[in-house]
């Protein structure tokens, strides 16, 4: 396990993390009112917001790293243009409170984080085939 894949590693995970917190936040209301002691509940509304958005903060921030910090190709930002997604979502995750919402904020999620993983693979691939 080299630095780079351990470091490429931490943004992806973040971004499989942050579909497990919409999980959580979607559902905080039933697993309170049925006892649960999710993270989702101990942190609260504004609490789990905040872990959704740093997580984006921790994928985005990866990038850079490896380009600067381990003199990757610059195509390892590649995944900086699902950044727009990213922000809807944090912002969506924000303002809502009912269920569909939630549920397309979950797909969305998804659809970023494997956006996101491919375009990180796809600049790591190439960078590495085109010095």
């Amino acid at each position: 396990l080299t630095p780079p894949v351990a470091t490429a590693s931490v943004a992806v995970g973040a971004l499989i993390t942050a579909i497990l917190v919409v999980n959580n936040y979607r559902d905080l209301e039933t697993d309170r009112r049925a006892g649960k002691r999710t993270l989702a509940v101990r942190l609260g509304r504004r609490g789990t917001q905040i872990e959704y958005a740093a997580l984006f903060v921790v994928a985005y921030v990866v990038p850079p790293v490896l380009w600067l910090a381990m003199q990757m190709s610059p195509l390892v930002l590649a995944p900086w243009l699902t950044l727009p997604l990213a922000v809807r979502l944090v912002r969506t995750l924000a303002a809502a409170t009912d269920g569909p919402t939630l549920n397309k904020t979950l797909a969305g999620t998804a659809q970023a984080g494997l956006f996101f993983s491919l375009l990180l693979a796809a600049g790591i691939v190439l960078g590495t085939f085109l010095g």
